[in-house]
């Protein structure tokens, strides 16, 4: 017989859960930016989340930035432009 054993200890931390801060279904136009991090394939991912999104939310309309490099924060001239156009934002991390 074969066991697995998970090596995932307990959090102390208590699950917080969260809601998004806006509504996308009743938002018209959904105006959503995808922030790609500069990982290889992280700005075709995040086109493909865009589409995905699309076929769920037809009013969406997606732009796409990418900081380019993933070791640096995005510039702050971005996170103003993303913050004066987009009412949300969806952002790719890790790789």
């Amino acid at each position: 017989m074969t066991r697995f054993h998970d090596p995932r200890a307990a959090s102390v931390v208590e699950t917080e859960p969260y809601e998004l801060g806006i509504d996308l279904a009743a938002a018209n136009p959904c105006r959503v930016g995808f922030l790609a991090n500069g990982f290889p394939d992280s700005a075709p991912f995040l086109e493909a989340v865009a589409e995905a999104m699309a076929a769920l939310l037809p009013g969406l309309d997606a732009r796409h930035w990418n900081k380019g490099n993933a070791s640096i924060p995005a510039p702050q001239e971005m996170l103003d432009e993303i913050a004066g156009d987009r009412q949300a934002l969806v952002a790719a991390y890790g790789h």
